[in-house]
């Protein structure tokens, strides 16, 4: 499987820095040319690869780690997403509910990403907590995982688990779903919860 991350502000960062912690290489791209950030992901490690936007797609498993604004823009870099993950970290607040048509933002996202399997997942941590080691206290940090595919939500589980997190999956995107995302000028009640599960 090949990993990209697509936006690499605070939280695209803080991802690339938990694959280069396991040791799993990923791609990390932007609108822009990838040698104006060349070197922020040299710092990071040598497992974290600059490339277009147009190379960053080719990947398996694709984290949206821009603004929920944004993220129709970058959808717009394949004409079909079919047969890739969109792993949806963007975070909807201060959209008013009549732009989401009544829907969870992560179901907005989807519809943009046509044929692509959509899991809402990594965006409930704010970035300085998303940034530190997942292993605390003996125990491991949860991420939640939301998705109307259940097998997309096992194979970011899977990976969830490498980077050394404990994936705890929610359900759909119109029940679990709701929990993790903004909506309006609220969050939802799991987004900023820094639990820890314990084997």
């Amino acid at each position: 499987m090949s990993y990209a991350i697509i936006g690499f502000g605070e939280i695209g960062q803080t991802l690339a820095k938990a694959f280069a912690r396991s040791g799993i290489e990923v791609s990390v791209a932007t609108t822009r040319d990838p040698e104006s950030f060349a070197s922020a992901a040299a710092a990071i490690g040598s497992g974290v690869i600059p490339q277009t936007l147009a190379e960053a797609v080719k990947a398996d498993v694709i984290f949206l780690a821009v603004r929920f604004q944004s993220h129709a823009d970058v959808a717009k870099a394949l004409p079909n997403w079919q047969g890739k993950i969109i792993v949806d970290v963007t975070n909807a607040y201060g959209v008013p509910d009549a732009e989401l048509g009544g829907q969870p933002s992560a179901k907005v996202v989807a519809q943009a990403f046509t044929g692509g399997r959509l899991v809402k997942g990594f965006n409930h941590l704010v970035a300085a907590v998303l940034d530190q080691d997942p292993a605390v206290h003996g125990g491991k940090r949860v991420v939640f995982l939301a998705s109307d595919d259940d097998s997309a939500a096992t194979e970011v589980g899977g990976l969830a688990e490498d980077l050394g997190f404990a994936p705890i999956k929610l359900g759909g995107l119109s029940e679990g779903g709701l929990l993790v995302q903004a909506h309006g000028n609220s969050w939802g009640r799991l987004i900023f919860k820094n639990l820890i599960k314990f084997d």
